[in-house]
């Protein structure tokens, strides 16, 4: 091979290995020609949702949550199970505790009817969730898209997200299994500032904390009374919930963490927030300043919306966000 001929290769390498980076990114404004109404359609659907029942905000960011640690944001919480496959959905933390799925129905509906095929359902999840925080006075940010939808889908994956009974280690651990650092977990942790939980995730707190604990002494006493009033000892009742939070509950701003200093976080793992100096110090100053979470929080969110995406020619883009296509 002649210098020419080198040269011509060294550029066709060079050439290619841009085509395959740039492929294997996500683009803010990846939507602008091929479907210049998708965020748009995304955030008006969301509106009018959060609008008819403010719940649906934490739904849907708690959604893409869970979408992103599990395989990835792919898509794959929203698919339906079969009588073949029990799907991330019907997964022990997913089962009966998601909420939204009729919203983004709803949304892929009007995309599928301007831009056939283009836009992925989770491309949807991450639009929805930012609009979400949006809509309960969080922080709005850019949202690279070019996510394309995941084909696989397994209740057995959900065991990858970590459990409101976590300590700090275990948590820090889970992140860190996506590459998220301990400031991006506790970070994200004030997404429970909105949103509601089913009392069996916390009420061993409230009557059978430990061998020789009835009650959580981490728990502030005052709250907890009130948690026992919201979650009677010994209910059979599945449907059972209260806010994650004692402050307005549909209000994305920073005093959950104020709560949490005060003993006044619903989980296990929101007090093991305070385990160390580090994290603790942390927790006072989100506590301390709203402005400075709240930007940390959209470069949070912007991370954990990148976790193992599928691009360019990986995946598919789901006609249904339910069935895979076949």
């Amino acid at each position: 091979m002649d210098r020419g001929q080198m040269l011509a290769a060294t550029v066709l390498c060079f050439l290619l290995s841009n085509i395959i980076s740039s492929e294997a990114e996500l683009q803010v404004g990846f939507y602008n020609y091929i479907c210049p109404a998708a965020e748009s359609i995304v955030h008006d659907e969301v509106k009018r949702a959060v609008s008819y029942n403010p719940g649906f905000a934490a739904g849907l960011l708690r959604m893409h949550f869970h979408d992103c640690f599990v395989r990835g944001c792919d898509g794959s919480v929203l698919i339906d199970s079969t009588p073949f496959n029990e799907a991330e959905k019907d997964g022990p933390p997913n089962k009966s505790s998601l909420r939204g799925f009729e919203v983004v129905d709803n949304i892929k509906s009007q995309l599928e009817a301007v831009c056939q095929g283009k836009v992925s359902c989770a491309d949807i999840l991450a639009f929805a969730a930012r609009d979400s925080v949006a809509l309960t006075g969080g922080p709005s940010y850019d949202v690279p898209a070019g996510r394309r939808d995941g084909r696989i889908s397994q209740a057995a994956d959900t065991k990858d997200l970590p459990a409101p009974t976590f300590g700090l280690a275990n948590l820090t651990a889970f992140f860190a299994k996506k590459n998220l650092t301990q400031e991006d977990m506790i970070t994200l942790s004030g997404a429970h500032k909105i949103g509601r939980s089913h009392c069996s995730f916390f009420d061993f707190r409230l009557y059978n904390f430990s061998s020789n604990m009835v009650q959580d002494p981490s728990l502030d006493p005052s709250y907890a009374e009130l948690l026992k009033h919201e979650c009677p000892k010994d209910s059979n009742d599945p449907n059972l919930v209260v806010p994650l939070n004692t402050l307005p509950p549909n209000a994305f701003d920073s005093s959950y963490y104020r709560a949490v200093l005060e003993g006044r976080g619903l989980f296990v793992s929101d007090q093991a927030l305070l385990s160390t100096p580090e994290s603790a110090a942390l927790v006072q100053q989100y506590a301390a300043d709203a402005c400075f979470f709240k930007k940390k929080f959209a470069e949070a969110m912007g991370k954990m919306g990148q976790i193992e995406v599928l691009t360019g020619s990986s995946g598919e883009i789901r006609a249904n966000c339910r069935v895979i296509n076949s």
